[in-house]
């Protein structure tokens, strides 16, 4: 995926304060079924929020980063323990995707 725009990025993190976690990361860590399921929400909405478990700020941003990379997602932007995730997919209907600025 390509890199985002900062004015992308604030523009999907205003869309992602309206939104639930959809998935979060247990004590099995970014294990290839929590990534296939990541994987899946992305097919679906584009945009997910996910909930990363509590330690030091830089290994959750090495994990989150990890979980972009194997996911094929961007990583927008991470607060405290949540991080959030875009990646555009064609199998939406047009009216129902996220256009970025």
């Amino acid at each position: 995926m390509e890199e985002l725009t900062g004015k992308q990025k604030k523009h999907l993190r205003g869309l992602g304060q309206r939104l639930e976690v959809g998935a979060s990361v247990g004590k099995g860590g970014l294990s290839p079924g929590l990534v296939q399921g990541i994987s899946g929400l992305l097919e679906r909405h584009e945009l997910v929020k996910v909930r990363l478990p509590a330690g030091p700020p830089q290994g959750r941003r090495e994990m989150g980063q990890a979980l972009a990379d194997a996911s094929g997602a961007a990583n927008v932007g991470m607060v405290g323990r949540t991080l959030l995730l875009y990646r555009p997919t064609s199998r939406l209907e047009k009216d129902d995707r996220i256009v970025l600025p």
